[in-house]
Parts: C-alpha cells; sequence; structure tokens
C-alpha cells in the first residue's frame, strides 16, 4: 500500500482487514500441527494418549528424545540419511554443472541433439521394473550406490541450471577469460561457480530434501537394516506400528511402553524434520532469486 490505513476508502479498508484474517486463518491452520507435534513430543506420554495436549506441553519431559538417541535402529537410520544427504546431494550438483555448464554454451558442438537426449529422458522412462533389473545387473543390490546412482541427476534442475548460466553470464566474460589464457574449466571453477551461488542454493536444496525424505528406493533395493534411512524407521513406526521396545531399558510397565510408543511418533517426526528446517533459513535469500532467473526456458 502506498497510502496510510486511515486514507483509504471504506472498500479498500474492509478488503485489506478481511484479506488479513484470511492470511492469519490460513498461517494458523498451517502452523497449529507444527505446534502440536512439537508440542506432543515434549509432553508426558500420558497427557498425550489422553488427548490432554492441545498447544502447550503438558507435563514437559524429554524422555520421547532420550527414548531415540537409545534406539539403535533410530540412530543408525539417521546417520544414514545424513550420509545419502550428503553424498546424494554433492553428486547431483557436480553432475547438474558439469552437464548444464557446456549445454549453455553457444559454441558447443551437437548441444541441440545432445539436449534432446536429456529432455527424451525426462519425459519417457523405463518404469519400474527396467529400473530394478538395471539396478540388479549392476550389482547396486543391497548397497549405498542404490541410493545414489540411480539418482544422480535431475534432468529439470540441469535445465534450470543450464537456462541460469545462460541468462546471467555475458559471453563476453568468456572471450576476456580466454584472452588472459584461463582454461574452460579454470573458467568454470574460478568464475562460473563462484557467480552462480543463488542457483546452486536452490538446486542442492531441492536434492537434499529429495534425498533426506526418499524411501521408496530405500524398500526397492535395500535389505540390510544397517543400511535403511531414517525415512523407512519412520515409515515403521507410524505406519506399520512395529518398533522393539526392549531395546528401550527405561521402560518398565506395559502401559507406559505403549505411551512411550505414541510419544516416540510425534519425537521421531521432530527428529526427522529438523535438519531440513535449519538449513532453509541459510539458502532461503537466494531461493526466490535462483528460481525467477532460472525458470526462463531457454
Amino acid at each position: 500500500m502506498d497510502y496510510p490505513f486511515a486514507k483509504q476508502s471504506l472498500g479498500d479498508r474492509s478488503f485489506t482487514v478481511v484479506n488479513y484474517f484470511f492470511l492469519c486463518f490460513m498461517a494458523l491452520i498451517v502452523l497449529y500441527p507444527l505446534i502440536y507435534i512439537l508440542s506432543a513430543s515434549f509432553s508426558d506420554s500420558d497427557a498425550v494418549i489422553s488427548g490432554r495436549v492441545w498447544l502447550w506441553p503438558v507435563e514437559p519431559n524429554v524422555e520421547g528424545y532420550k527414548a531415540i538417541f537409545k534406539n539403535g535402529m533410530i540412530g543408525t537410520g539417521f546417520l544414514n540419511s545424513l550420509l545419502y544427504t550428503a553424498a546424494g546431494t554433492a553428486i547431483n550438483v557436480a553432475l547438474t554443472v558439469l552437464a548444464a555448464y557446456p549445454l549453455s554454451r553457444h559454441d558447443f558442438v551437437g548441444r541441440t541433439p545432445l539436449l534432446f537426449v536429456f529432455l527424451f529422458t525426462m519425459m519417457f522412462t523405463g518404469g519400474l521394473i527396467p529400473t530394478y533389473l538395471l539396478v540388479q545387473d549392476l550389482g547396486l543390490m543391497d548397497t549405498r550406490w542404490a541410493l545414489l546412482l540411480p539418482t544422480a541427476m535431475s534432468v529439470w534442475n540441469m535445465i534450470i541450471t543450464r537456462t541460469y548460466f545462460q541468462t546471467t553470464l555475458p559471453r563476453e566474460m568468456l572471450e576476456a577469460a580466454h584472452l588472459d589464457g584461463c582454461s574452460d574449466f579454470k573458467y568454470l571453477w574460478k568464475i562460473v561457480i563462484p557467480l552462480s551461488g543463488p542457483i546452486l542454493a536452490v538446486i542442492t536444496l531441492f536434492y537434499a530434501v529429495g534425498h533426506w525424505n526418499q524411501y521408496f528406493n530405500a524398500l526397492l533395493y535395500l535389505k540390510s537394516r544397517d543400511l535403511l534411512p531414517l525415512q523407512i524407521v519412520l515409515r515403521e513406526i507410524l505406519v506399520q506400528n512395529q518398533l522393539d521396545l526392549s531395546m528401550l531399558t527405561d521402560v518398565e510397565e506395559a502401559a507406559k511402553r505403549e505411551g512411550l510408543r505414541e510419544l516416540l511418533k510425534y519425537s521421531l517426526i521432530v527428529v526427522s524434520s529438523a535438519p531440513m528446517l535449519l538449513i532453509y533459513p541459510f539458502v532461503q535469500k537466494f531461493f526466490v532469486k535462483g528460481i525467477m532467473i532460472g525458470s526462463i526456458k531457454g
């Protein structure tokens, strides 16, 4: 608004009030489940089961989080997810940049047919069974590589990155670098990557969230429990309601075990969501700029 609220007409003031009320109502709908889960994770198990938790923690404690860190299955899954996210994101970003940069160069011979090949794989895939057979024939079954190599690069993210390179980096910069004796690889490493912080932050966030939330490929390709990511553990607790409570030494009574089982659901949701929520504020300032610049397809 370019003018004060008091100087607006009655219709404009009414619209502003209704608009703010609607936005606050929608924000409340979005935030309340998150607040409830956080409060329930810090509440007493009896209060959670009896439904006494509404907004604030009831009889606050950290029993659920203590049980999580005492459960080896959850700890192993958390570490596995961190490993898959870090390694997978590094592979994704490296391959995306190495594919996007040559395709953004107008002097790259054969870039149009090669780009068509990438687009073809984006529109047509072999399907679930051929992909499974390929992973099996490559000897990747029940290995960490099964979660890293089949999703090594997103064509969509590559196209966005390529467009960012084309629209942001002028040709004159490359010509000046070549006149100074700069090689293509050095130009990419010293100039292109430092100037591409926004789009790199965006695709890093996309890839990291995808790897952190990945569970379907783990269901298909992994059998060893020491390789399972956290999302599989979360699925077993939330969906299949499976948890070996004998591993939790602080639980003495059956009723308390059942209450702890319910409490673990909320605590585990918080633990599994926290890493991505902590990362987002650091890349948020690049998010809008990277998306808007890279969204113009060329």
